[in-house]
C-alpha cells in the first residue's frame, strides 16, 4: 500500500482590514499600519464634547494648520504600542542599572557638597519642566487628528513623565531618599529668579489652544534648545567640576532627544510642504516664540555654562530649522 502525500494552498479572503485595504490596497499590512490608520471616529458623532461645544470630537479647526489628509504624517520610527514598549523597556533596562550603580556605590554623595547643591540648583527643578511637557503632550494627543498623530504625542507624554522621575530620582539619591533634597530644588523652581522666566514660559505653553502651535512650541522649540544646553554643554559643564557621574543617570535623556529628532523634523516638514499658508504660520510662530525660549534659557546658562553654550545652541537649531525647511528665503530666523 502506497501513500501519497499532498499539500494545498489556501488562499486566504483578504489580508488586512478593509480601512487599510483602502488605503494602502489589498496586501498584508504591517503592524503599525494596521494599529495606525483610519482608527479615529471621524462620522456619526452622538454628542459634542461639553468642554468644547462649538466642535465636534476629532474636528479639524482646532488647529490653524490644514492639511488633506493628517495620515500624511507617520513615525519613521513606525512606533505602535507594541513596538514601543519593548524599545523602551530596554532603555530602561538599561537606565536602571546605571542608577543602581551609581546609588549602590553612593557617587553622588560623594560629589563636593557645592556641586551637589548646583545639581539641585541647575538640573532638577527641569523635573518640573518635563511635567509641562507630559500636561502639554498629552493635550496635544487629545486633540489632533489621526491616529498617527496621536500615537507620536502621547508616547512623548509618557516619556516625559518618565524623565521627570529620573530626574526627581537624582534628587534622592543625595538625600538619602528622604524627599528634602526634593523640596529644597523645588523651592529653587518656585522662588530662584533665575527659573521663573522658564516657569512662566512652562505655565503660558498650558494654555495655548491651537494644538499644533503647541507641538511646535514644545517638541521643537523649547526641547530644541533646552537638550542640547543642560544635556550636551551642561553636562559637560558638570564633568569639568568634578560631576561627569552624572552622565550615566542622563543617558537615557540623551537617547531620547536624539531618537526624538526623527519624528519632530518628519512631522514638521511634511506639513509645512502641504502648503504656503502652513509654512508661513509655522514662521510666524518661530519668530513668536523663539524669543521666549532664548529668554527663559539665558539666566541659566549664564549660571552655569555661559551664554556663547546658548549662542552655540541657537545657531545649531537655526541650521536644523532651515534644513527641515521651515525658514524660506526672505523669512527671518
Amino acid at each position: 500500500m502506497s501513500i501519497e502525500i499532498k499539500t494545498n494552498t489556501v488562499e486566504p479572503i483578504r489580508h488586512t482590514y478593509s480601512n487599510i485595504k483602502r488605503r494602502f490596497g489589498d496586501k498584508p499590512a504591517s503592524r503599525y499600519q494596521e494599529a495606525s490608520y483610519d482608527i479615529e471616529a471621524t462620522t456619526n458623532f452622538h454628542y459634542r464634547p461639553q468642554w468644547d461645544p462649538a466642535r465636534h470630537l476629532n474636528d479639524p479647526s482646532r488647529s490653524a494648520i490644514r492639511m488633506q489628509d493628517w495620515h500624511a504624517v507617520s513615525d519613521p520610527r513606525q512606533f505602535y504600542y507594541g513596538a514601543y514598549v519593548g524599545n523602551r523597556a530596554k532603555m530602561q533596562e538599561a537606565t536602571e542599572h546605571s542608577y543602581g550603580f551609581c546609588d549602590k556605590r553612593g557617587l553622588l554623595t560623594r560629589l563636593p557638597e557645592q556641586v551637589q547643591e548646583d545639581l539641585l540648583r541647575l538640573l532638577v527643578p527641569l523635573r518640573h519642566v518635563e511635567m509641562g511637557a507630559n500636561m502639554n503632550n498629552s493635550g496635544i494627543a487629545g486633540d489632533c487628528i489621526a491616529g498617527t498623530m496621536t500615537q507620536m504625542h502621547i508616547y512623548q507624554a509618557m516619556d516625559r513623565l518618565g524623565m521627570g522621575q529620573y530626574l526627581s530620582r537624582i534628587a534622592l539619591m543625595l538625600d538619602g531618599n528622604t524627599g528634602q533634597a526634593l523640596d529644597r530644588s523645588k523651592g529653587y523652581w518656585m522662588d530662584d529668579p533665575l527659573w521663573q522666566p522658564m516657569r512662566r514660559l512652562v505655565e503660558d505653553t498650558l494654555v495655548i489652544k491651537d494644538w499644533f502651535e503647541l507641538t511646535l512650541v514644545q517638541n521643537l522649540i523649547i526641547d530644541g534648545h533646552l537638550y542640547p544646553l543642560m544635556y550636551q554643554h551642561f553636562e559637560q559643564w558638570l564633568a569639568d567640576n568634578g560631576a561627569e557621574d552624572v552622565s550615566m543617570l542622563t543617558e537615557f535623556m540623551r537617547d531620547w532627544y536624539k531618537e526624538s529628532l526623527r519624528w519632530v523634523d518628519s512631522m514638521l516638514k511634511t506639513v509645512s510642504n502641504e502648503s504656503s499658508a502652513n509654512a508661513e504660520q509655522i514662521q510666524a510662530w518661530l519668530q513668536q516664540w523663539q524669543p521666549r525660549v532664548m529668554e527663559a534659557l539665558t539666566p541659566i546658562a549664564e549660571a552655569s555654562v555661559g551664554i556663547e553654550a546658548l549662542n552655540e545652541v541657537s545657531d545649531q537649531f537655526a541650521a536644523r530649522v532651515k534644513k527641515i525647511g521651515l525658514i524660506r528665503e526672505g523669512a527671518a530666523a
